[in-house]
Parts: C-alpha cells; sequence; structure tokens
C-alpha cells in the first residue's frame, strides 16, 4: 500500500471527503488545479498526483481510496482531536505527526493553513470532522463510534410529525402502553386472540374513542380527523385491535352516519360508539372485490309489508373476508336495489345477523374465514343470505330511498354519480388505512436503526473494535430513504386528513377520493417494502417472533389490498387526472389549449436544454428549483402522453374498454409520479411554516433525500425522456450518499421523533440492550 508524503496527508481528508460527497463541474475542477499548482509547500510531483485525483473521467480506483481511509485512520488514532474541530486542522496535525522531526515546513502558518482551507472551499466540501464516516471523536482507548448530533430537539419534530392532533395521540399512545391492552408475543390461538382484542376494542369504546367522530349528542367530538389519528396512533400498537377498531366505528359506524340518515342516527350511532352494538361492512364478494358496481347481493323492495328481501344468489355472491363478522349483531350490506323490477344500482342496507343471544337469524349462514396470514385477532368471516327480510326503514337512504307509496327517490338524479356518492363512505378507510401503514413502517424503522446502533459486523478501521452496521454506507443506503420517505409520506396524509375531514358527509368528495386512493396504495407498498427490508437489515434477529418485524410484516401485508386492491386504485388516480384534464379543455376553450401548448413548449424547451440537463453542480440538484421541476416535468408529460395514446386510439376508433387495456399500465405511472408530486409540494409547505431553525434544517434533510432517492429510483424514465443526463443521474447517486451521511449522526434523533412508546416497542433488539450513539 503506497505511503504517502506529509504534503498529500496535509490535504488527504479534504480529497477523501471530496470524492466521498461532492459532485464538481468542470469550472470547480480548474479552479481546484490552480489552487494546487499555488501550494509552494508542495513537491512538483506531490502536485501533479493531486491534480491526477481530481479527474472526473479517471476517479481514485478503490484501491487508492482505500489506502486513503487506512493511512487518515492509522494516523489520526495517534493524535489528540479534542481540539481540532476541522478537516484543515486535521490535515495538519497529520502532516506534522507524520513529518515528525525531519518537519521543514511550517504547517502552523498562516499562508500554508490559507492555502489549505482555499482547497477546502474549492472542492465544496463540509470541513467537519463529523463528515468522516469512521469517527466523530477518538478517544485515549482508540474506540471509535458516530455519536448522536444533538442538532435538533426530537420531541419538538415528534410535535411537528403529529401535527394538530398531537394531543389525541399522545393519549392514545399512553392508553395503549397500559398493561390492559398488552397482547403477549406467543398468543396465537385465534379464538382466544379475538376474545382479548373484542375486549380492548370495547375498552376503547369506554374511553369515548369510538365515537369520536360523531355528533356530541351521539356521545362524539365531531371529528372526523381526530378519530382517523387516533386510528394512526392506534397502529403502533396491536394491528388486529386497530382493524377490529376501524371496522367497528370507522366502516360499520361511518356507513350508519354517512349513508343513514336521523332516524339511523337517533337509533344507532351511540350504541354503536358505546360498542354496545357491534357491527360489520359488508361489501366484498367472494366474485367481486374491486368491481362494487356489480356485486351480485340483490335487495328487493316488497310494498305490501314495506320490506326489503336480501338475498345472496349464488355462492360467489357471499359477503367475503367480512372484520368482526363473528362478533356483529348487525351488518351494513352493500347490495343492488330493486324496487318494481328496475334495479337502482349500489345501496346500504341494515341487516340483523344475531338475536340477543348471538345466534345467528333464519336465512343468515356465517363462516369463519379461520387462520390467515395475520391480523389473527380479527374475526373475518363469509356471509351469505336466503331471502333475509328487513324493514324498509333499515335502508341507509340518505343518497336513495323509497317513499310511501313505493316509489324510488334519489337527490342524485345520474346513476353513476350516485354510485361513486354511495362509495363516498370508504373514503375514510382509506384515509386511516394509509396513516396506519405509516405508523407500522415507521416502527419498523425504530426497531431497524436502534439495532444497527449497537449491533456490530466485522473490522474496518480499528481492528480492535468491530464497525457498527449503521457505519456501513450500503446500510445507510438500505434505511434513510425509506427513513426519509415516511417523513414525507406523514405531512402528506395530514393534508389528506385535513381535505376529507373538510368535505365529511358531502356528496361530492371526487378529489379527495382520488388522493386518499393514491396515497393509500402508495404508504401501503411503502410499508411493505419498509418491513422487509428492515427484517432484512436485522438479519436472523429480524427473524425472531419476540422481535416484531415478523408480526409487523404479517399484519400489515393485506393493507395493499384491503379498502381496495392498489393496483386498481391506481387507475382510479388516473382516471382521475384525465376527467380534470378534459374537463380544463371543456370548460377553458381557447386559452385551455393556449395553456396546454405553451406547457408542451415549455416541456420540450428544458427537455432539450443541455445546461438544465448536464448541470451536475451539487447547488444546483439540491435547490428546489430542480427537484420541484423534475416532479412536476414527471407528472405533465406522463399526463400529456395518455392523453395523446387514448385520443390516437380513438381516432383508430377502438372499442373504449380495449383502450383502456392498451393504456392500464401508463395510468398506474401516471398515478405514482402525481402522487409523488402531492407529497413533495406538502412537505415543502410544512417546511416552509416551521418556524424553529433546526427543526427546519432537519425536516429539509429528509426533504432533500426522499426527493432525489424517488427521482433517482426512475433515473431510466428520466434519461429515456432528456430530462437528465448521464452525468447527472451519477451525481445524484453521490449526493445522495452525501445526505446519507449526514443524516448518520442524526439518525437516532429522527426514529425517536417518532414518540413510540418503549412499552410499546417490544422487540429485544430495539430496546433491551445499551443502544451505542
Amino acid at each position: 500500500m503506497q505511503v504517502y508524503s506529509p504534503g498529500i496527508i496535509s490535504v488527504l481528508p479534504l480529497f477523501y471527503i471530496g470524492w466521498s460527497d461532492s459532485v464538481l463541474s468542470p469550472t470547480e475542477l480548474s479552479e481546484i488545479r490552480n489552487i494546487i499548482q499555488k501550494m509552494d509547500f508542495l513537491s512538483t510531483d506531490e502536485k501533479n498526483l493531486l491534480v491526477s485525483w481530481t479527474s472526473p473521467k479517471s476517479p481514485p480506483t478503490e484501491e487508492v481510496f482505500n489506502s486513503w481511509i487506512h493511512q487518515l485512520a492509522s494516523h489520526a488514532y495517534e493524535i489528540d482531536l479534542s481540539e481540532r474541530n476541522d478537516l484543515v486542522s486535521l490535515g495538519i496535525e497529520l502532516a506534522k505527526k507524520t513529518a515528525g522531526s525531519s518537519n521543514l515546513i511550517n504547517w502552523d502558518s498562516d499562508k500554508t493553513r490559507n492555502s489549505i482551507n482555499n482547497l477546502q472551499r474549492a472542492l465544496r466540501v463540509d470541513s467537519q470532522l463529523s463528515k468522516l464516516a469512521f469517527y466523530s471523536k477518538i478517544n485515549r482507548n482508540n474506540v471509535s463510534e458516530i455519536e448522536t448530533e444533538v442538532s435538533f430537539d426530537s420531541k419538538k419534530l415528534g410535535e411537528i410529525l403529529d401535527g394538530r392532533h398531537h394531543e389525541i395521540k399522545t393519549k392514545v399512545k399512553a392508553l395503549i402502553s397500559e398493561k390492559s391492552f398488552q397482547v403477549p408475543v406467543n398468543l396465537r390461538d385465534k379464538d382466544e386472540l379475538r376474545a382479548l382484542i373484542l375486549r380492548q376494542c370495547v375498552l376503547l369504546a369506554d374511553q369515548g374513542l369510538g365515537a369520536y367522530a360523531y355528533p356530541q349528542q351521539y356521545g362524539g367530538q365531531n371529528s372526523p380527523s381526530g378519530s382517523s389519528a387516533i386510528f394512526e396512533a392506534l397502529a403502533l400498537g396491536n394491528l388486529s385491535l386497530l382493524i377490529k377498531f376501524g371496522v367497528q366505528f370507522g366502516l360499520f359506524g361511518g356507513a350508519v352516519y354517512q349513508l343513514g340518515t336521523k332516524y339511523h342516527h337517533d337509533t344507532y350511532l351511540q350504541l354503536n360508539g358505546s360498542a354496545e352494538l357491534l357491527g360489520c361492512f359488508a361489501m366484498t364478494e367472494t366474485g367481486h372485490g374491486s368491481n362494487v358496481k356489480d356485486l351480485e347481493t340483490t335487495a328487493t323492495y316488497n310494498h305490501d309489508n314495506q320490506s326489503i328481501t336480501i338475498h345472496s344468489p349464488s355462492y360467489t355472491s357471499g359477503k367475503e373476508y367480512i372484520g368482526n363478522a363473528l362478533h356483529s349483531t348487525m351488518a351494513s350490506v352493500f347490495v343492488q336495489l330493486i324496487v318494481k323490477g328496475i334495479n337502482h344500482g349500489i345501496h346500504c342496507v341494515l341487516v340483523p345477523l344475531r338475536d340477543e343471544k348471538l345466534q345467528e337469524l333464519p336465512g343468515i349462514k356465517v363462516e369463519d374465514c379461520g387462520y390467515k396470514i395475520g391480523l389473527n385477532g380479527v374475526d373475518n368471516g363469509r356471509i351469505w343470505f336466503n331471502q333475509v327480510e328487513v324493514p324498509v326503514k333499515n335502508l341507509l337512504n340518505k343518497h336513495g330511498g323509497i317513499d310511501e307509496n313505493g316509489i324510488y327517490f334519489s337527490s342524485i338524479e345520474k346513476p353513476s354519480k350516485r354510485f361513486f356518492t354511495m362509495l363516498g363512505a370508504l373514503v375514510g378507510g382509506r384515509v386511516s388505512v394509509a396513516a396506519g401503514a405509516n405508523s407500522a413502517a415507521k416502527k419498523a424503522l425504530n426497531i431497524a436503526m436502534n439495532y444497527a446502533l449497537k449491533r456490530r459486523q466485522f473490522t474496518s478501521i480499528d481492528e480492535n473494535i468491530e464497525t457498527l452496521i449503521l457505519d456501513y454506507p450500503t446500510h445507510q443506503e438500505r434505511l434513510f430513504p425509506l427513513l426519509a420517505k415516511s417523513y414525507a409520506l406523514t405531512f402528506a396524509l395530514e393534508k389528506l386528513r385535513e381535505k376529507w375531514a373538510e368535505n365529511y358527509g358531502q356528496s361530492d368528495q371526487r378529489e379527495v377520493e382520488a388522493m386518499a386512493a393514491g396515497l393509500k396504495s402508495y404508504a401501503s407498498w411503502h410499508t411493505t417494502k419498509t418491513i422487509q427490508t428492515c427484517r432484512e437489515a436485522c438479519g436472523g434477529k429480524g427473524y425472531l417472533s419476540e422481535n416484531e418485524l415478523g408480526d409487523l410484516k404479517a399484519d400489515t401485508e393485506i393493507f395493499t389490498t384491503f379498502e381496495g386492491d392498489n393496483t386498481v386504485l391506481m387507475q382510479l388516480v388516473a382516471k382521475a387526472l384525465l376527467t380534470d384534464f378534459k374537463q380544463d379543455f371543456n370548460e377553458g376553450g381557447y386559452m385551455a389549449i393556449a395553456r396546454y401548448v405553451l406547457k408542451r413548449v415549455t416541456n420540450r424547451l428544458v427537455l432539450q436544454n443541455p445546461i438544465t440537463t448536464r448541470n451536475t453542480n451539487a447547488e444546483h440538484i439540491l435547490s428546489d428549483d430542480f427537484m420541484r421541476s423534475a416532479f412536476e416535468f414527471r407528472e405533465e408529460k406522463l399526463l400529456f402522453g395518455l392523453s395523446d395514446r387514448m385520443q390516437n386510439f380513438m381516432k383508430k376508433k377502438l372499442n373504449p374498454n380495449e383502450i383502456f387495456l392498451r393504456v392500464q399500465t401508463h395510468m398506474v405511472i401516471l398515478a405514482h409520479a402525481h402522487i409523488e408530486h402531492f407529497i413533495y409540494k406538502e412537505f415543502t409547505k410544512t417546511i416552509e411554516s416551521t418556524k424553529t431553525k433546526n427543526e427546519k434544517e432537519a425536516l429539509n434533510l429528509m426533504l432533500q433525500t426522499f426527493s432525489l432517492n424517488a427521482i433517482f429510483e426512475d433515473r431510466g424514465w428520466y434519461l429515456e425522456n432528456d430530462f437528465i443526463s448521464a452525468d447527472k443521474s451519477k451525481a445524484i447517486r453521490k449526493i445522495l450518499t452525501s445526505l446519507y451521511r449526514q443524516i448518520r449522526p442524526k439518525a437516532k434523533l429522527y426514529v425517536d421523533a417518532f414518540d413510540i412508546p418503549e412499552v410499546l416497542l417490544k422487540a429485544k433488539i430495539a430496546v433491551n440492550e445499551r443502544v451505542m450513539k
């Protein structure tokens, strides 16, 4: 291994960080080479060597780079760094140490220090010692660790994450931390687990949490957004309880509240909120999952006795995977409403399932779904109805009913609009599931991050001690982008919750429905990936039941398909975008066309702008201008492209269904781009409104990491569309590595900000041993 001279050693820390973190433009490289030539304390050979290390086309080999690390570390352990707080001072001390008694250079002179300082500025590297990945402080025992950098207050950041519902979330977390809400890790018998979860659900109702969304006269707080926040906090505990709570109060209760009228509210809401009336939400059928419009179960009106007959005409019309089915005494059943031989489409009817002794009523058949991959504390079942007769008043008739003369009526004349309005009861579930999914991801990240702060693997710099696994760049690359995405999702979901609450109970919620569909999909996919990555990051320890990741993975798997299959929901998002796009044209006339053309021209200019496409300057890449334009450009180009493709297919007179099939994958890609653009915009708004400097900077680091990682993950598309060059793609990768280095000393603080009570972190690898900081 090559041994370097004191002159080279004096600037080696700067070159190490420069090649680790920075992306330099040709102008900057020219300046660096000029500065090197002016360094009087360097020989010609030393200058030539340093200049050779500045070529982007032939960067230092891995062998050379490793030799830098070895020499820096070996010399650094021999000196006292207690008073050295920057890379320039470190380089000078290292040079003095290696020169020894043969030292012919005055390393302490202002001229020498200024010369190295100029190089540091030209290299555009942060001169803090914490930038060195292998240590931030070296003690007398030669033990090296990156310590937690106290740069922001995790409690303050946690309050920002919680948003305006911080108080109720804190209350819920404290409540489920109590002994009565604990679930033994080894409790696997479904019947015993279901009974425990039911008792806990009743305890939540006793605390007034079940009715939280309902008006005060029914025992609530008139706060739908608060109820969703409760759901989000509950997701940090047992997830079977979370789903049981959501079905009982969110789905069944939500259907009564949003689809019913005063009679239904007066009769059922208080009983539901107190858990005296247990209910289930019976929409999905064995033969029809996402295709709600074509459900088979019928509800036929009988004018002679003013009743409705509920019937399952086939095996596939049975209601499938219904949560709370084994405990409920009533179901909100989605049916095809038939009045005087005319099918008026999907409506919801309340159907009693059991009597006071909890025996199934005549015509009701319920089967237990049995053991599932996870969530075995939730009693899922299948339900069939054989000519079950209920009073007509059981029809939830806010959007469509039957009058005294047996005539169907509705305030919404158009059947298709009425159908989508009926589905409004699903929106709250999607809002809450998205937030709950992100909570589960945060819990997994907390476990994996804490484990990575104490688990050691292989010797690195110091042969006497193994390296913390979070100090490995590969480990950082696995966990930190997911951490940033959970931060980013938090603020987008908070915005969604606000918009949903503002529109709660209204007939037109199309914008909220589309955003809820997209964010639920994005968040649950993120959770599935995050938990799997965290399991792998914890090795064999992550495979033990005692460390929770297995249960988290099993319990959240279903999030990607319940409340709507994610892929189907993303198509709904794209359809909404196309509808808005078409509406803009229809309503905007000439100006809409002008705007469209202008955007196309603008995008084409950006596309062909070599300066923008090839700018690898770190300041540019980390700027709001670049990140925002990247998200905006991708969404708009995909939308324009999809619209053009559909128009071309229509010109060829293809069947509409055939057109839909041909553009289906394009629609999902567009929806993904739209959701990420929305997340970015909401994150920036949060940062702008954050008043405290340290927390603002902490959030900005998460924003940059989320954004550049999203762009880099889709770099193939950006390269195909000439938005970035190959060099710029490489630059983004290097800058991401730099961001990970900045996150590393603060990693513990970032997960602490999730404010997960220790009793809810049952994973032994997360809390039962001392965590290195």
